[in-house]
């Protein structure tokens, strides 16, 4: 069982429509998705989370559904201080009036980042995307928003092309890596060089290891010990309800031992970067 004072850097609330994905029957394999505020302090008391930075669910390819999200995080983080929130952001043309409103809400208490996935379109690379990152980057600086991105290599977020993001904002704007590079070739880039070669150039990057396969919470926990650097950017994230809250805490636990590394990835991190 995790311990009491436990932070969780990404989940997700809100719950989606069944979908037939890959072209099978409609399905909702996110089982554990809660669609109210009462339910995800449920869970949090069962799983002793003392904090937890809440995100609109998403997956299904419609992305009308991920931003009608918003609001409910919004309300979660207005109803208790143990809880901020993440507005679900994108910078697809198509989705420029949902991301006005979005932003418009960047100022309600509690609000401490900003979620882009490009699982549901677009690409870093995609010149008609250009604007709206440069918009959504400059909200985010303008009032100290973390942003908050998926990768995963293998979709449209492959890590050498969400690095791209760390090396053009994440001077003035922290970006949290969301999955450590998602697979194999993002872990191996990162604990190779990547994220340490940003960390030296003073970008401010950050990451959670959900999902990563076994191997890259180790080796990233020796790298940061071998290095002297790191240690302060590593948060625990649950990913909720599409990773395995138990799962990952023991996975993470198992890598991190129980001295300073630990204290700040599960806890001491996530006061620093979304607010104590």
């Amino acid at each position: 069982m995790a311990p009491h004072g436990l932070a969780d850097a990404h989940r997700h609330l809100g719950l989606l429509p069944a979908y037939p994905f890959y072209g099978g029957p409609p399905v909702q394999p996110d089982i554990s998705a809660r669609a109210t505020v009462t339910q995800l302090f449920a869970d949090l008391d069962r799983e002793r989370t003392e904090r937890a930075l809440v995100i609109p669910n998403y997956g299904v390819p419609d992305p009308a559904i991920a931003f009608s999200f918003n609001e409910l995080c919004v309300e979660a983080a207005a109803k208790d201080d143990r809880i901020v929130a993440a507005l679900w952001v994108s910078p697809r043309p198509a989705d420029a009036e949902r991301t006005t409103a979005a932003l418009a809400l960047a100022g309600e208490p509690g609000v401490k980042a900003l979620k882009l996935s490009f699982l549901l379109g677009g690409r870093v690379s995609d010149p008609d995307c250009r604007p709206g990152l440069d918009r959504i980057f400059a909200a985010a600086r303008e009032q100290d928003l973390v942003v908050h991105v998926h990768t995963s290599p293998g979709a449209a977020s492959d890590i050498s092309e969400v690095g791209e993001l760390v090396d053009t904002y994440g001077d003035q704007v922290a970006v949290h890596l969301v999955h450590f590079g998602g697979g194999m070739s993002g872990h191996i880039k990162l604990v190779g060089s990547m994220f340490f070669d940003w960390i030296e150039a003073g970008k401010r990057v950050y990451t959670d290891l959900s999902w990563a396969i076994g191997f890259a919470p180790r080796w990233l926990a020796a790298e940061v010990s071998r290095r002297g650097i790191g240690h302060d950017r590593i948060l625990f994230a649950s990913d909720e309800p599409w990773g395995d809250h138990a799962g990952e805490f023991a996975r993470l636990a198992g890598a991190t031992g129980d001295g300073e590394l630990s204290g700040l990835v599960f806890r001491e991190t996530f006061d620093k970067l979304y607010g104590k």
